[in-house]
């Protein structure tokens, strides 16, 4: 009796094979829908940025106190947060063309009458409706740029992709501090009204229509899409407030954090009760799936570098916006000579792991260089390192991007649209949260140590200690001819002792910050190191000919 034998194929031929299944040209005009692809990836993130660097003239607008301000940043990250997975459901539906235009439109003219706006509870539900429509620029371009773009753009799409995520930042204080001098701070709301629609144009033209949906299986429920998003924009919020509301001492943390836990508590339920055909989460139970994941969240920590550590050492010290922008500009200098470099890497069948590996080596270098700030540095001090930084964040992005499509390619996730849809939400729902939670761990960690240290330097300066006696005194004497007494003089001498005595504290936890972030960056290393290789590369998908699109 012959016996059959089952060949197996190889993990090459299934990536191949996979590579082959795409559309090699869906689209009349490829490089609109890249640059629309482009402009979204990098507004979203410039926006947020906008209204970080603009929240003190936001509240002085509107006339409202420090803990009501703070929620107006929360109110556009964790809308931000809702519509990430909740993009999956709508982009499923509706096809990703139809929601981005619909999204873009509303989001140009809300931005355009926010600076308008001087009641409080207004402000707050149209940062909401900005947060909502904006929020879905990232996911479902990265759908768009995952599916529909052909391969032989692929290399160049990914690197320009990863440039204007980081360039947005990297810009954004120096076009924030200019817009302040010489316009308005109301061009960092209309600054995006005005690059929304270039990216409608580009989608309308580049993106094709979605073909009908087969009506088979069962009808996709929003609700667990509902509970899911609630629960994750509930814990957003309850995580960016901790620090201001003290914690699990406080009943407004605690009501946003177990209520968002029990709602996402109850969508993990509902999935396992009745799957929806729109989400595939054991598409995402992979590996080096999970790895990417992971390193997603450690790279938007080390974004923290030039979101929070120079910004603040420069601004302990008195420098306005406009002045800490160069510094940070530095690192945006480098982004587009290396996404040409990196293109042509990735077209050369370099592996994207040792463009991420170089990218983090050299941040992690760049940030042992800053742990030897003191308080006298200025600006130009940190010109070299962010050059560096800026480096090193352009490889690590790009080969981390690359990373991602990679995986999404071999794993055959582009075949099927649920597949893609939970792809690029899942890595939607990381960026936020990493980013958002790596800016918290350090603000915290920054207070924590700034503590420590005030305590520490606290103990050689007390009343008593010769050195202290003397400063004041010679002080006080120096304050005497412009005080009302000497009892005044000695008072200003003791403040102004306090007040270096703050700023050397403040200092040090900096450094504490810098070297953080260089001993994160050898543990992303290791995650780096343990991803499995990709049985394709960029420069084997340049040479594969893909499945025509042909017209009806």
């Amino acid at each position: 009796m012959a016996s059959t034998v089952t060949i197996r194929p190889t993990p090459i031929q299934i990536a191949r094979a996979a590579a082959l299944a795409l559309p090699g040209d869906v689209s009349t005009r490829p490089l609109l829908g890249t640059l629309g692809v482009l402009i979204g990836a990098g507004l979203v993130t410039l926006s947020g940025r906008m209204l970080s660097l603009g929240l003190a003239d936001l509240k002085g607008h509107v006339g409202i106190s420090y803990d009501a301000g703070a929620w107006l940043d929360s109110a556009y990250n964790a809308s931000l947060m809702f519509i990430g997975p909740f993009s999956v459901y709508v982009g499923g539906l509706l096809g990703s063309r139809r929601v981005l235009l619909f999204a873009a439109g509303v989001f140009t003219v809300t931005c355009t009458f926010l600076p308008l706006i001087h009641s409080y509870s207004l402000l707050v539900a149209a940062l909401i409706v900005a947060g909502l429509t904006s929020g879905t620029f990232y996911p479902l371009t990265l759908t768009f740029a995952l599916r529909q773009i052909p391969l032989r753009y692929l290399p160049f799409t990914l690197a320009f992709y990863a440039t204007f995520i980081d360039g947005a930042v990297n810009i954004a204080p120096s076009l924030y501090g200019w817009y302040r001098n010489h316009l308005s701070w109301h061009w960092m709301f209309w600054n995006s009204a005005l690059i929304a629609p270039l990216m409608m144009v580009c989608i309308y033209f580049g993106i094709p229509p979605m073909p009908p949906r087969q009506r088979s299986g069962p009808a996709p429920s929003f609700a667990g899409y509902l509970y899911l998003s609630a629960g994750v924009a509930l814990i957003f919020a309850a995580l960016q407030q901790g620090q201001r509301l003290d914690w699990w001492r406080s009943g407004v943390f605690n009501g946003l954090f177990w209520s968002g836990s029990f709602l996402v508590l109850c969508a993990l339920i509902r999935r396992l009760l009745g799957p929806n055909p729109l989400v595939a989460l054991p598409y995402l139970a992979k590996w080096n799936t999970v790895l990417l994941g992971s390193l997603l969240f450690w790279f938007r920590f080390t974004l923290c570098t030039t979101i929070i550590l120079i910004p603040q050492s420069l601004a302990i010290r008195g420098f306005e916006a406009d002045q800490i922008g160069p510094a940070i500009l530095w690192s945006a200098i480098p982004l587009l000579p290396i996404a040409f470099i990196a293109g042509l890497l990735l077209l050369r069948k370099l592996d994207p792991r040792i463009l991420f590996a170089v990218g983090l080596t050299c941040t992690a270098f760049s940030a042992v260089l800053n742990a030897h700030y003191s308080s006298v540095w200025a600006a130009q001090n940190f010109y070299p390192t962010e050059l560096l930084t800026g480096i090193g964040q352009a490889f690590s992005l790009i080969g981390l991007v690359g990373c991602i499509v990679l995986q999404a390619i071999f794993t055959g996730g582009l075949a099927r649209p649920e597949w893609v849809l939970t792809f690029s939400a899942f890595f939607h729902t990381i960026r936020l949260f990493g980013g958002q939670a790596g800016a918290i761990y350090m603000g915290h960690f920054i207070a924590d140590r700034e503590k420590l240290h005030s305590n520490l330097l606290g103990l050689h300066v007390s009343s008593g200690n010769w050195i202290t006696d003397q400063n004041t005194h010679a002080m006080a004497a120096g304050l005497y001819a412009k005080s009302s007494g000497m009892a005044s003089a000695s008072a200003r001498a003791v403040d102004l002792i306090g007040a270096r005595l703050r700023l050397q504290a403040y200092s040090l936890s900096l450094i504490d910050g810098f070297l953080l972030l260089a001993g994160s960056c050898v543990v992303a290393l290791i995650l780096v190191a343990l991803l499995r290789e990709s049985p394709l590369n960029y420069g084997d998908l340049s040479t594969l000919s893909p499945v025509k699109e042909t017209k009806p």
